[in-house]
């Protein structure tokens, strides 16, 4: 189910859970106010036999004959409330209620009417309307009494149905918001992670959730731009090999000239004093020969071994081996642009976990860098050593040449930022950068104008 039916869901669930609430809430009130209806009514009823009650004891202590029709008035008056009020007053208390007030009522009037007529003892027809009269009144009083008790219970019962309704549609409301936004927080701080994981150069991917919904879109997208990106930078770590290649090919040149000249010499006298030579003579060009042409092997050998691509394979290495042999790669270039460098190599240093080749394309492209931004009689500096207290190794590759601005600085490891204008790519710090960083390393930068700068690379010790 995807996340947009998930949010759809829980609304639906949560305005369901409030229509029913507020429903029982509006049963609740309806019959309140029944109730309350009611309790008017009755208490228009009760005054109209408080006043008949009254009248009767007028009749009875004072010989007031006008009293029997106030008494007759008020039971027409309370007959025609009930009468009128009936529709009203048969929901709040019922219809067996309501005709045991109308038998308590017309009971009454039937003693009223009795002893008006004369037509029995006077004294036992009084008692017998008194009698009447205490019945009707403590009744009307018992159901108006009943009545207000059972409206303060609906009132209380209500209050505690609304408060754990409400808290009931809060806690399911929260547990709900709280597992769909658990999920979503949880596939997003993967996503970030990885994301910033890919932008320090460890593409990795993320076990996608089995949910079906477009947080699993979303990382399938993450985990194969992860690995289109991680086939990309295989080939931008190869084309920039190539570039370097390009460059040390100057200093190559003069590197292979000199053999192929020596070869040819020693060729040339070879075939012109072949018969005054000696065996022992032909046998030592013969061996010269073939030292120069070792030579020519393993300049081209290792030039090769640079631009071929190379699958990643850590293991440990002897930093100070790697720069020794990074430096016979580069040597023909240092010495083509004129410039001296200097090794300062810490013995012994502890071996490094890294992938040799990668760690030659870092150095290549920091020391061509350097070439580049010095004038002919520049010079390099390249240093190794022990961090002190860290289980770490330090490369520092430092040249006087003509330095970088400071507000170069923050961007300087960007892709396709250079310094070098139209003639810079803006590639090889990146993807020196990347390196590292997937070897657990770190590489800082220090520059002044006109002093020159300063790269160091931190590379976690075996």
């Amino acid at each position: 189910m995807n996340i947009e039916r998930k949010i759809i869901l829980s609304n639906a669930f949560t305005m369901l859970l409030i229509i029913l609430i507020g429903f029982m809430g509006y049963q609740n009130l309806k019959l309140i106010l029944s109730k309350l209806r009611f309790i008017e009514i009755a208490n228009e009823i009760n005054a109209g036999l408080l006043e008949m009650r009254l009248s009767e004891k007028n009749f009875f202590l004072y010989g007031n004959e006008g009293a029997l029709a106030e008494m007759e008035a008020r039971l027409i008056a309370t007959e025609a409330t009930i009468g009128r009020s009936k529709a009203e007053i048969a929901p709040a208390i019922g219809e067996k209620n309501l005709a045991a007030l109308l038998e308590r009522l017309h009971a009454y009037a039937a003693a009223l009417h009795t002893l008006s007529s004369r037509v029995t003892d006077p004294q036992q027809a009084g008692a017998e309307l008194r009698t009447k009269g205490q019945e009707l009144r403590e009744y009307s009083t018992k159901i108006t009494e009943i009545e207000h008790k059972t409206v303060n219970e609906i009132v209380t019962t209500s209050y505690r149905i609304m408060f754990l309704s409400f808290a009931i549609c809060f806690v399911l409301a929260l547990a709900v918001s709280y597992g769909i936004s658990r999920g979503i927080l949880r596939s997003l701080r993967q996503i970030g992670a990885v994301a910033h994981a890919i932008s320090q150069g460890n593409f990795q991917r993320i076990k996608a959730p089995r949910n079906r919904d477009e947080m699993e879109a979303v990382i399938t997208a993450i985990n194969s731009m992860s690995e289109e990106l991680e086939k990309r930078e295989e080939q931008l770590i190869q084309s920039k090999k190539l570039a370097s290649l390009g460059i040390l090919t100057a200093g190559v040149t003069h590197e292979l000239t000199n053999p192929v000249n020596n070869i040819s010499m020693i060729a040339q006298n070879f075939l012109e004093l072949y018969e005054q030579l000696p065996r022992e003579k032909r046998l030592e060009m013969m061996s010269q020969i073939e030292g120069e042409t070792g030579r020519i092997k393993s300049v081209i050998t290792n030039l090769l071994n640079f631009s071929k691509p190379q699958g990643t394979k850590l293991a440990k290495a002897d930093l100070n081996a790697i720069i020794r042999k990074t430096m016979g790669l580069v040597q023909n270039m240092l010495s083509v642009s004129d410039i001296d460098c200097e090794l300062d190599l810490a013995e012994p240093l502890p071996p490094v976990y890294v992938d040799e080749h990668q760690i030659q394309q870092v150095l290549v492209n920091l020391i061509v860098n350097a070439v580049q931004a010095m004038h002919p009689h520049g010079r390099l500096s390249i240093g190794t050593r022990a961090s002190a207290g860290e289980p770490k190794v330090e490369v520092t590759v430092r040249d006087n040449g003509k330095g970088i601005p400071a507000e170069y600085l923050p961007n300087i490891f960007d892709p396709f930022f250079s310094t070098k204008g139209v003639e810079g790519t803006g590639l090889g710090l990146s993807v020196s950068y990347g390196i590292i960083k997937n070897l657990s390393g770190e590489i800082k930068v220090q520059s002044g104008i006109g002093t020159g700068t300063t790269f160091t690379v931190s590379l976690p010790s075996c």
